[in-house]
């Protein structure tokens, strides 16, 4: 966990900065973004916070994780249920 200092300077954890190329004398970007705040490193350009820009971005994980679920073969759930009510009182109970 990095620490303000009394200058409201913060230090950028090694492995963060390694993994996304930042380095001493780069100019990071902050963006509020909800309760939390991003980080924007260099070469990254922040995304305006207005609604629709919002619903564009929620948009397009949405359908990055549509196409990657097949992709990972990940089997589909079964559309109908395969147990009935009834199943359900007697489940667990020898007969």
């Amino acid at each position: 966990m990095a620490k303000v200092t009394s200058k409201y300077q913060v230090t950028v954890p090694r492995k963060i900065a390694d993994k996304y190329h930042i380095h001493p004398g780069d100019d990071i970007d902050w963006a509020p973004a909800g309760d939390v705040i991003r980080v924007i490193p260099p070469g990254k350009q922040a995304e305006p916070q207005d609604r629709e820009s919002q619903l564009r971005l929620f948009d397009q994980a949405t359908e990055r994780l549509r196409k990657r679920r097949p992709a990972r073969g990940a089997p589909e759930r079964p559309r109908g249920r395969d147990w009935k009510r009834e199943d359900l009182y007697n489940r667990g109970r020898s007969r």
